[in-house]
């Protein structure tokens, strides 16, 4: 079933007044090279496509802060919680299902010092110093709520909708529903920060029952972020296409009769595209030709900053090559979890990532790529406002923050609340099915319109309960 609509013309005159303005494409493919006739082998499921409307975000770039990061102590300020601390919750409050069952652990207060920044006045905390650079740039959404308790339920979901595997990814369906702009690079490209794995490993950027093609590729974050990359000592490129050509006949071959395994049309065509990157992708990941002075914006010049920054630099230069969705993982691993030692836990972890993330925004923004590049911040859950151990929080999916930056975002404003110690969102709520629909929206594509058929079952990627969020937007 194709994911997007189409208006058939009811006569001769309607067609030529709707597909005229499509006549300039041929004189611009011609001049970019490119073949309009169509192909003698099978559609290319990752080709471009036609969004349902003029999104004004082209790409995505979401900041996955694993493990849960404390929005108590660095967007949503609560006096209160510093007033009751040592306190039991109050009775007022409904007792929470923690993640790790503690019953009746005093009220945490929070050590950090608040202050408003920007001419929105947007509250940020001393744990994210640079962020006050960015803070008109940013839409603070306050009252994010998962259905996730511990880490696994809360990073399925967070990136699949569900906190059960098997379904596909954000990033698969935004491939699958708009495809990808550089045939030579991956459309859905993953970071990690380190050589730990991400709660779940591979489901989190899979495909789930999409075709496997739209699943992301995953780059290392060091000198070779992508494997194998280059040819063996000796390897000519003709003789590397000659032994591709080889697998690929005998690839198709054996697809002949099983056309409804995508794994194995997904294996055919990472071939194709991998021989594609071998000239493409090296000059692409190479950050070395980058100026030192941009470099430094990102923080490669320091060693609490340079890894992150390094994920941060090359999303940018993925951006600028039409990759499509790139997601970015700091504490893969889980180690934003702060059941303990939260003031060390999150002074170094905020540390190593608040300069990058505002070198990005500003990278973005002084080379004109801000307004189609939507930037979302986050992770699975919060944390509670109760202690744990004496010096941590727990886990907390009914009232945390994320926030959108570009792609269209109205900045410089907060959507939503949490009560006034932090623990459940009371005002506009936005459940992940919400995020997702957003983000949808953000690219000119109406969620409830990309679908894919599965078992007879029409599915998408909000399960069918989630609203975009206009208020959002720019302009709205």
């Amino acid at each position: 079933m194709p994911c997007h609509r189409y208006d058939h013309p009811g006569s001769r005159r309607e067609f030529l007044s709707k597909a005229g303005a499509g006549f300039g494409a041929v004189a611009l493919s011609a001049l970019a090279g490119k073949n309009l006739m169509a192909s003698s082998g099978p559609p290319n499921p990752v080709a471009a496509k036609i969004p349902h409307a003029l999104g004004k975000a082209k790409n995505v770039i979401w900041l996955f802060m694993e493990g849960g990061p404390s929005h108590l102590d660095l967007f949503d300020p609560k006096p209160l919680l510093n007033k009751l601390a040592g306190q039991s919750l109050p009775d007022s409050f409904e007792r929470p299902v923690t993640a790790m069952g503690e019953v009746n652990s005093p009220l945490l207060a929070s050590k950090r010092q608040w202050a408003q920044h920007g001419e929105s006045g947007l509250w940020i905390s001393d744990w994210l110093p640079n962020h006050s650079k960015i803070a008109d740039e940013l839409c603070v959404i306050r009252s994010c709520v998962s259905d996730g308790i511990n880490h696994a339920g809360g990073v399925c979901q967070m990136n699949t909708g569900s906190v059960f595997g098997g379904r596909p990814s954000l990033g698969s369906w935004i491939s699958y529903g708009l495809g990808s702009e550089n045939r030579s690079l991956p459309g859905f490209v993953v970071i990690k920060d380190s050589n730990s794995m991400v709660v779940n490993g591979t489901r989190c950027w899979g495909s789930g029952f999409i075709p496997a093609v739209h699943q992301g590729v995953l780059f290392e974050n060091d000198d070779q972020p992508v494997a194998n990359l280059n040819n063996p000592k000796g390897v000519t490129e003709s003789r590397q296409r000659q032994k591709l050509d080889f697998l690929n006949r005998l690839n198709k071959k054996h697809l002949l009769g099983r056309e409804s395994n995508t794994d194995l049309d997904a294996r055919i065509r990472s071939y194709e595209l991998a021989f594609r990157m071998q000239a493409e992708a090296p000059e692409a990941i190479d950050l070395d030709s980058e100026p030192e002075a941009i470099k430094s914006l990102y923080g490669l010049d320091h060693k609490d900053t340079q890894i992150y920054g390094r994920q941060c630099l090359m999303a940018r230069r993925l951006v600028e090559r039409g990759v499509r969705f790139i997601q970015l993982y700091h504490g893969a691993g889980s180690k934003w979890d702060s059941h303990s030692k939260m003031e060390s836990n999150h002074t170094r972890l905020c540390g190593n990532v608040d300069q990058p993330i505002v070198g990005l925004i500003t990278d973005l923004k002084q080379r004109g790529l801000l307004d189609e590049t939507l930037v979302i911040w986050g992770g699975e859950f919060g944390r509670t406002p109760m202690s744990e151990k004496g010096d941590g929080r727990d886990h907390n999916p009914t009232g945390f923050t994320m926030w959108m930056a570009g792609g269209g975002v109205k900045g410089g404003q907060t959507i939503g609340a949490t009560d006034e110690l932090g623990l459940y969102a009371t005002e506009d709520k936005m459940h992940v099915h919400d995020i997702h629909a957003t983000v949808m929206a953000m690219l000119g594509l109406d969620h409830t319109e990309v679908v894919y058929m599965h078992k007879g079952r029409p599915e998408r990627v909000d399960l069918n309960e989630g609203h975009a969020h206009e208020g959002i937007v720019a302009g709205v």
